[in-house]
């Protein structure tokens, strides 16, 4: 008996010592928890009761040269239902159909489904947003958003670019500049009860937004308004596909002007244009899709097998595309500039040196021909770019030698992509140096056979008309602050020593000559000392028939301040480059020389120089 009542005592303290051990660790777990991990709890119970929105954070500006406002934002709302709040549903879902204009059934589904938060229609106009508001309708959620808005339209849309739904860039300097001009959103937090229902009289917490800075850029749209309205008229009358212009500053590679029509609505950036909803409208034929959606809409299949969706979105990106950057292409005879100054830089030919053009020139077992087929006949250095004569240059090349034309290719930064601050920019399309023969030297010399952009071209002849420097062309100029006050000036890379001082100032001389006395006559201005070149190039293949007519010019020859290139895509009837583009340059800078303050001189001593 008395060894029983042993074991039952020791079964007694087994169990307090146990009791014992547990309460202990409770309260020492409850002493951790309390007392060392009290903040993280306390901020995971807030977290818990807390629900938050996001408040958008309004979009810098982007602001031409003079100042006026190219992208801004206007005042928009959100409308968000919270379900555990909903007391009237059926009100709820009237009134949004009814203001939202969306499908009845579509409203249900997000009222009736059960999230913290469920977003209804974005983008709505403030007035209609103030509507729903006065309602006062528990549940339902209207918060102020910005939208982006484009005072200018389509000018300059495949330069400034669009925003999609949630306001982030697209394409152009709004994708560009996209950490410059986003800002930083804010947060409204209201805190609700275990059924997620707010508490009215802990009201809600804001944590204020900060606004995006605002994009100073080179553009000028009264430069770019005038260049825009000079392609429309040259695109209509030779009914051309598509027209660029690209006008800037060679100096410091700022672009005044970058125009590419047709251009797109930057206020409806996702509805094709009417040249290309007619190539959709004619690719496709109407079939019954195999999944049907609940509006019963028919998917429409192209020849090719896709879709109209997938036809459109193509289509769409080929409207946003910037072709001066994004498209290569043959520059054909303003290329020669290229070559009269690797030329001139190498010392295998001067201004004097006279050459013979029979109207062809023999490369191994080729027959190139000029594009004067009966030939130019004798003619020093400076009469064959006057005469835009292919054997001429064709000789030029030949002397260079492969190794020696693809080290000024390298030097002068043909091999490389200019750096220009849009995104997209295609590099230059070349023979490999192990694959060009005599042949393939001969054509590149006057600008054919490898494409490179209109904007590599601009850059280029920049670098040998200036002195010698490389200059990135650019549109950003500054940063602003929100209140317009510069906060950073933007600086891009210069690259010294393309070209010596001397070859800069006989490549200005030789082109002045072009304008003032040869194929580029059409460009002349009375009282300014114009330079430039021609091109007229075929594209492939070459039995279509279809030619790319183009000029790039400048002024003041003798201190150049504004380069203008214009090109011309399948213009119908006459379509050489001296009769169709060097005209609309003209147009172009007669008008915006004296705006830059250019003021015209006396000419002829330039001239002369030249000769």
């Amino acid at each position: 008996m008395k060894k029983n009542m042993t074991f039952h005592k020791r079964k007694i303290w087994v169990v307090l010592l146990c009791c014992i051990l547990m309460m202990t660790g409770l309260i020492g777990r409850l002493v951790y928890l309390m007392c060392f991990r009290s903040d993280y709890y306390y901020k995971k119970a807030k977290e818990l009761h807390e629900r938050e929105r996001e408040i958008k954070a309004a979009r810098g500006e982007i602001l031409d040269a003079k100042g006026k406002v190219l992208a801004s934002n206007r005042t928009v709302c959100t409308i968000s239902v919270i379900h555990s709040q909903i007391k009237e549903p059926e009100k709820v879902i009237a009134l949004l159909s009814e203001k939202l204009k969306i499908d009845e059934a579509e409203v249900r589904k997000r009222v009736e489904k059960i999230s913290s938060i469920e977003i209804v229609k974005t983008n709505v106009e403030k007035s209609t947003g103030d509507e729903i508001r006065e309602c006062s309708l528990a549940g339902v959620k209207v918060d102020e958003d910005y939208k982006r808005y484009y005072p200018c339209g389509s000018l300059a849309s495949k330069v400034i670019g669009f925003t999609g739904g949630d306001n982030q860039g697209i394409i152009g300097l709004e994708v560009k500049y996209e950490e410059v001009l986003r800002g930083q959103p804010g947060k409204i937090l209201t805190t609700t009860d275990a059924r997620g229902v707010e508490i009215d009289k802990l009201g809600e917490t804001r944590e204020k937004p900060i606004e995006g800075k605002s994009l100073m850029i080179s553009l000028d749209v009264n430069i770019q308004e005038f260049a825009q309205q000079s392609a429309l008229k040259v695109m209509e009358e030779k009914q051309a596909e598509r027209v660029s212009i690209l006008l800037m500053n060679p100096q410091n590679g700022e672009i005044y002007a970058c125009v590419n029509v047709p251009e797109f609505d930057l206020n409806d950036p996702f509805t094709l244009t009417d040249d290309l909803n007619m190539q959709l409208n004619e690719s496709g034929i109407t079939i019954p899709s195999e999944d049907h959606n609940e509006q019963s809409e028919l998917a429409v299949q192209t020849a090719s097998g896709k879709t109209n969706t997938e036809r459109k979105q193509e289509l769409l990106n080929q409207m946003w595309r910037n072709p001066c950057l994004n498209d290569t292409y043959e520059p054909g005879s303003t290329f020669k500039i290229i070559t009269m100054a690797a030329g001139l830089e190498a010392g295998v030919v001067s201004p004097g040196d006279r050459f013979y053009c029979p109207g062809y020139k023999v490369v191994e077992d080729r027959r190139i021909h000029c594009a004067k087929r009966t030939g130019h006949g004798s003619q020093n250095f400076v009469e064959g770019a006057q005469n835009s004569c292919n054997p001429v240059f064709i000789e030029v090349g030949l002397r260079l030698g492969v190794e020696r034309y693809y080290k000024y290719f390298r030097q002068f930064g043909l091999l490389d992509k200019t750096g220009t601050d849009l995104p997209g920019e295609a590099g230059t399309i070349m023979h490999q140096k192990k694959n060009m023969g005599e042949v393939e030297l001969a054509t590149v010399s006057f600008g054919q056979s490898f494409q490179i952009t209109p904007v590599q071209l601009a850059a280029t002849v920049s670098s040998l008309i200036n002195g010698g420097r490389r200059v990135t062309p650019h549109f950003g100029v500054a940063v602003l602050n929100p209140d317009r006050t510069e906060g950073e000036k933007l600086i891009f890379p210069v690259k010294e020593g393309i070209v010596s001082e001397e070859t800069s100032k006989e490549i200005r001389e030789i082109l002045e000559t072009v304008v003032s006395q040869g194929s580029g006559k059409n460009a002349k201005i009375e009282g300014y000392a114009i330079g430039g070149k021609t091109a007229t190039s075929q594209t492939l293949p070459r039995s279509a028939n279809r030619y790319i007519s183009s000029f790039l010019g400048f002024a003041p020859a003798e201190d150049p301040q504004i380069l203008g290139l214009c090109i011309i895509h399948d213009p119908k009837g006459i379509y050489y480059g001296g009769t169709v583009a060097a005209p609309v340059i003209r147009g172009i800078f007669e008008n915006i020389l004296p705006y830059l303050g250019i003021e015209k001189s006396d000419v002829s001593d330039f001239s002369a120089e030249g000769n």
